[in-house]
C-alpha cells in the first residue's frame, strides 16, 4: 500500500499474483479477460468512494487504506473463483461494511453487538416519522457543520447517515446492505440528523456564551 499525490493506491503482492494466476487459470478465455476488466473498470469507479466511506467510520486513515484494500483482495478472490457479480457497487459496499464490523469487534472490549443494545434504541416505534420529517430536519442542518459532527452521533447512527449522505445510497440500498428494513433504515437516519442538530446548537450555544464571557 502507498500513497500517491494524497490519494490512496492500493498495492498488494498478493493481490498481483491473483491477478496473474486468475490469467493462468482462464487460459486467456475472453471470459476470463471480461471478469478481470469488469473488476478493474470496478476498482477506478468505486475505489476513491469506499475510501472515503471508510475514512468517516474509522479512526485511522490507514487502517481505512488496509480495510479497502482487503474489500477488493477478497472480491478479486470470488470472482477469481468463477462467481459473477451483478452489482460491483452493492457488493463492494456489503464487503467494505462488514469489514469494518469486523474491525469494530477486533478493536473494542465489548461486542459490537453490546454497543448497538447499549444505546437503548427502540426502533418498533416508528409514529415518530412524518411525512417529510427527515427532509425538513436535513434542510435545516448546515452540511459542513454537521459533516464535522459525525462523530459525535452513536455508531448505530453514524453507519446509515454515511451510507446516505456521503456515499448516497437511498434507504433500500442501505437497508440491503446492513439487512435491516427500509423504516428501521429511516428511523435510523431521522434520529442521526436529529441527534447531529442537537450536537450543533449545543456547540453553538456554548460557543455564543463563551463569546459573551469575554
Amino acid at each position: 500500500m502507498k500513497e500517491v499525490g494524497g490519494s490512496p493506491v492500493f498495492v498488494s503482492n498478493g493481490f498481483q499474483m491473483a491477478e496473474n494466476q486468475s490469467k493462468r487459470k482462464t487460459g486467456g478465455t475472453p471470459k476470463g479477460d471480461d471478469r478481470e476488466e469488469s473488476f478493474l473498470k470496478a476498482f477506478d469507479e468505486y475505489a476513491d468512494a469506499l475510501f472515503r466511506h471508510a475514512t468517516y467510520r474509522l479512526p485511522d486513515r490507514e487502517l481505512a487504506v488496509d480495510v479497502v484494500h482487503d474489500t477488493f483482495t477478497k472480491v478479486w478472490g470470488y470472482v477469481r473463483n468463477g462467481h459473477e457479480i451483478k452489482s460491483y457497487k452493492s457488493f463492494l459496499y456489503k464487503v467494505l461494511n462488514n469489514l469494518i464490523i469486523d474491525v469494530y469487534r477486533r478493536h473494542r472490549s465489548i461486542s459490537l453487538d453490546a454497543i448497538l443494545e447499549g444505546e437503548g434504541i427502540d426502533e418498533g416505534a416508528f409514529d415518530e416519522l412524518s411525512a417529510g420529517s427527515i427532509e425538513e430536519i436535513t434542510f435545516s442542518l448546515d452540511a459542513k457543520q454537521a459533516e464535522g459532527m459525525l462523530h459525535e452521533v452513536p455508531l448505530i447512527y453514524r453507519e446509515v447517515l454515511i451510507f446516505r449522505f456521503i456515499d448516497g445510497l437511498g434507504p433500500k440500498e442501505i437497508s440491503d446492505l446492513i439487512e435491516e428494513s427500509e423504516n428501521v433504515v429511516s428511523v435510523r437516519i431521522y434520529r442521526g440528523l436529529k441527534t447531529l442538530r442537537e450536537q450543533i446548537q449545543l456547540k453553538e450555544k456554548e460557543a455564543e456564551e463563551k463569546r459573551n464571557k469575554n
